[in-house]
């Protein structure tokens, strides 16, 4: 008797889980929220956070004034904000510093409101003739254990079958270090040359593959390419494939960041000739749908990166 009272308490329990799980959702998408880090103008006044529950709808927090402001570089900048999540919780980000300066900017946060002291890191110090260093991502590779930071700089003479296809000399290819402290770091490399002038370059992992949203910069002499293409890879660190095909559409686009939500991938990029941003989905990351007409942004909301956290992080952010 008492088995039989135990079975019938054991189904009644599994039929209030599946009734939640069916009226809620999944745990996942109760329990965690979207962010969405950015810029605004040149940058000056330091990191913006913004959040939505279906990745389409975007509210700015703290009324849109900066979490952080910027105190390293010459300049001074918080361009391009790039935030990861180790596996031990800590929030890692990585920015532009300055329009012409060879360091990246990093600091750290267990809540997103509390930061490490900010310091420079000294990626392209190496180069005497390096022009810039810009905007960096940083990207955690749970297949080794270290995370990724990469950028786009221009080295002038390094690669001269592309002088001259960009504006003010400008001819990009992407670089990369490596870390798993953030306090030792690995020797600079070239991560991304496919022969054209290529910034703004996002890795997110496919399965067994990674694949790389990145821009052609390429301006002339033949006709503007300005869009976002594809790369992919077995490793992390390369070596990736020739860029695909175009992916976004006659506007000038740049800042590419992606997630994964539900079923679908989704793409974001600063339509920034427009002063919008664009939105695209897929769910197999080569066929893709335009829903920009559906997203909603904060206003002069400049590019940065998609993230999820758990909710508990939101609710710090909004003083709850």
């Amino acid at each position: 008797m008492k088995g039989k009272r135990q079975a019938k308490k054991s189904s009644c329990i599994l039929i209030l889980l599946i009734i939640s799980i069916l009226w809620v959702g999944p745990a996942s998408s109760a329990d965690n929220v979207f962010l969405f880090s950015y810029f605004k103008g040149n940058g000056e006044d330091g990191l913006h956070l913004a959040c939505s529950e279906d990745g389409l709808n975007w509210t700015a927090l703290k009324n849109d004034e900066s979490f952080l402001t910027p105190m390293v570089g010459g300049d001074r900048l918080m361009r391009d904000p790039s935030i990861v999540r180790g596996p031990d919780g800590i929030f890692h980000m990585v920015w532009t510093v300055s329009w012409n300066e060879k360091v990246i900017g990093y600091a750290s946060s267990e809540n997103l409101i509390d930061w490490s002291p900010q310091k420079e890191l000294p990626v392209m110090v190496h180069e005497e003739d390096a022009r810039n260093s810009w905007a960096p991502e940083v990207f955690y590779d749970s297949a080794v254990d270290q995370f990724l930071i990469f950028w786009a700089t221009t080295i002038p003479g390094r690669f001269p079958e592309t002088e001259g296809q960009s504006d003010g000399g400008l001819n990009h290819r992407i670089y990369f270090v490596t870390t798993r402290d953030f306090q030792e770091f690995s020797r600079t490399e070239l991560l991304y040359d496919d022969g054209f002038n290529v910034i703004d370059s996002f890795i997110v992992r496919d399965g067994d593959r990674y694949v790389m949203f990145l821009k052609d910069e390429t301006n002339k002499p033949w006709v503007p390419q300005k869009n976002i293409k594809i790369a992919t890879s077995d490793h992390a660190v390369g070596p990736y494939s020739k860029a695909s095909d175009p992916i976004t559409g006659e506007y000038w686009a740049e800042g590419p960041t992606a997630i994964k939500i539900g079923d679908l991938w989704h793409l974001y990029f600063d339509r920034y000739t427009e002063g919008r941003f664009g939105l695209l989905v897929s769910k197999d990351l080569k066929e893709w749908e335009d829903r920009t007409d559906r997203l909603s942004h904060p206003e002069g909301m400049r590019h940065g990166t998609v993230f999820e956290v758990d909710r508990r992080i939101l609710e710090g952010l909004r003083g709850g």
